[in-house]
């Protein structure tokens, strides 16, 4: 006959399984390197040389503060040398056309659409993805942490890219940068909803998790967080 036992029931709230979800990022990125170098070993990916009749060059650049020496097809995009070569795979591939925002991640500081940017146009350059954000002992960088404080996102698919995007405005925003909508272009913008909207139109959420989104920028703005 069957029994009925108790069942203990842990309460999990989304805020715990998003924080849980950060921590889980921040743990792949010290695994990338192992994972890239597998990759490598398999397929050759990373050095091995192109087919003949194939332009390359040879790149040096840093990526998430670590030093990258790499070979590459010329035509290559920094958002596939993301994802396919050094297996950085948070910079999502949305339209591929530079339209929604995806793909955005940071270089020397200003945030870029890689899916428009060649790879082979960034010797020297420092380049930051979502991976990078976080300090080295998985605390969340304040805008990946308001993002969650404000559900600013329902399926993710975006979510990297509005927050590279994110940390970029506000640095454009601190520095003094004025946006189309901006109508004292000889002050700082004042950082208000339709201010922070314009400078963020680039990048689009398709499960419209705009309300959380807007209200993340808002606080972020009036507390002045650091980027």
């Amino acid at each position: 006959m069957p029994v009925d036992l108790p069942m203990r029931v842990a309460k999990v709230s989304r805020r715990m399984v998003l924080r849980g979800a950060m921590a889980l990022l921040s743990i792949g990125q010290i695994l990338r390197p192992l994972w890239a170098r597998a990759l490598t070993a398999r397929t050759g990916t990373s050095q091995s040389r192109p087919p003949e009749g194939v332009e390359t060059a040879i790149v040096s650049c840093s990526v998430n503060d670590e030093h990258h020496h790499l070979m590459m097809d010329t035509r290559t995009t920094l958002l596939d040398l993301l994802r396919e070569q050094l297996a950085l795979t948070g910079a999502h591939k949305g339209c591929d056309h530079g339209q929604c925002g995806a793909c955005t991640v940071l270089v020397n500081g200003q945030r870029v659409l890689s899916c428009l940017s060649l790879a082979a146009m960034h010797e020297g350059d420092s380049i930051t993805t979502i991976e990078g954000l976080a300090a080295a002992d998985g605390t969340l960088h304040p805008v990946q942490a308001a993002f969650i404080d404000h559900d600013g996102f329902q399926c993710g698919y975006c979510t990297s890219g509005q927050i590279c995007s994110a940390v970029g405005m506000l640095r454009e925003l601190a520095a003094g940068n004025p946006s189309y909508v901006t109508a004292d272009l000889s002050a700082y913008a004042e950082a208000g909803t339709e201010e922070l909207h314009e400078r963020m139109s680039g990048n689009l959420c398709r499960c419209s998790a705009y309300v959380g989104i807007s209200a993340t920028l808002s606080e972020l703005a009036q507390r002045k967080v650091p980027a």
